[in-house]
């Protein structure tokens, strides 16, 4: 089955965006720059994580291309300044009641960063954010593609409300780009839509989620929306990431214990779990349009209590299935299984009978080995 689909969505992404850039004279040179330096970053990314659909990398080269994609985008440090995209400041929240108080504040916003300096030391903590925002995100995006039309359509969602969000503050290059955007991934969806005939891959799921990440921050560091909108799968990777730590496993260890995979052994079908989560995503996209700056956190908040409830919800059917089954340290790929002493962890059971349905992440068996179904072998470092 095909599993470059994500290189299909970067040239839909590519052509498209490149007929609107080309033919808009109305463009600020910031704006031409910056669209020609994510253009760099987005084709490195695409390239290495393509090669890496065909031919499996280690993890070191693929974060030492996200880091070199993330340092592209950030541009050259000319004239005292950064010309390219980079997370100097967020809003603040207490905004209305706290100028003159938060440090660093100007104008709404709290900077991490001086903008304008020539003291190039202090743009560390903006570097280091800007970093760790993309590859966060890129890395997020990636291990939600689990099923058949999962990421795509929450990204898609996602790339819509930073669309309507650009249009509402005006910035009408950020929200035709987001557009864009959302249109090449809406073009891959029917064919990723379960069950699937095509898959995005590690280039597309990357690529996604670089995109996602810059379109967050370009125009007004739209930070909070993107918390919000992605709330649920965010906290989703954070969790599976630090029960593994805790294992004594390596954080991008494969296993089935991401929330999505959690859904499906409650019995809900690869379309009912990517209802739920496109569900929570809309829902939250429409928060986050509706609240302020202060009730951001409460709207941010409410995707934690989401989550904590999704997981009750979950071990609840589980144990009335009566197949619990516990991750400790005898799960494969722990270091020191009889040495290191069991942790508490969330309960997680698995149904006799149930199979896994197809996606680039699912495990199948082919000729007698373990691989997964884009015909690679799950990556356990």
């Amino acid at each position: 089955m095909p599993r470059l689909g994500g290189v299909a969505i970067y040239l839909g992404f590519v052509i498209a965006s490149l007929l609107f850039y080309i033919h808009n004279p109305d463009l600020q040179p910031k704006e031409m720059i910056i669209y020609w330096l994510f253009l760099a970053a987005a084709t490195l990314i695409v390239a290495v994580h393509a090669y890496d659909d065909v031919r499996p990398l280690k993890p070191l080269p693929k974060l030492l291309a996200q880091t070199i994609a993330v340092i592209i985008l950030m541009g050259p440090f000319l004239n005292g300044k950064f010309n390219g995209v980079l997370l100097f400041g967020f809003s603040n929240p207490f905004q209305s009641f706290s100028s003159g108080i938060v440090p660093f504040y100007h104008g709404g916003t709290v900077n991490i960063f001086i903008e304008n300096t020539d003291i190039r030391l202090l743009a560390i903590p903006a570097v280091l954010f800007t970093w760790f925002w993309m590859v966060g995100m890129m890395n997020t995006v990636n291990l939600i593609d689990g099923l058949d039309g999962l990421a795509g359509g929450v990204v898609a969602i996602t790339a819509i409300f930073i669309t309507i969000t650009s249009w509402i503050l005006q910035q009408y290059t950020i929200a035709v780009l987001s557009a864009i955007f959302a249109g090449a991934v809406l073009g891959f969806l029917p064919h990723n839509w379960n069950p699937a005939k095509m898959f995005m891959g590690d280039s597309g799921s990357q690529f996604l989620g670089l995109a996602l990440a810059v379109l967050s921050i370009m125009g007004g560091a739209k930070i909070a929306l993107a918390l919000m909108v992605l709330g649920v799968p965010i906290l989703d990777v954070a969790i599976v990431l630090i029960n593994r730590i805790r294992r004594g496993q390596h954080p991008l260890h494969y296993d089935r214990t991401h929330l999505h995979y959690r859904l499906q052994a409650t019995g809900l079908s690869v379309r009912q779990i990517c209802y739920i989560f496109y569900g929570l995503t809309i829902l939250f996209g429409i928060l986050a349009l509706s609240f302020g700056h202060f009730f951001k956190l409460i709207g941010i908040a409410l995707v934690m209590a989401t989550m904590a409830g999704l997981i009750i919800w979950i071990d609840s059917r589980q144990r009335q299935r009566g197949l619990p089954i516990k991750l400790d340290k005898s799960d494969p790929g722990t270091r020191n299984a009889s040495n290191t002493p069991a942790v508490p962890e969330v309960p997680i059971t698995v149904p006799e009978t149930f199979e896994p349905v197809s996606d680039h992440k699912a495990v199948t068996e082919q000729d007698g080995e373990v691989v997964n179904s884009s015909g690679q072998r799950p990556h356990n470092s």
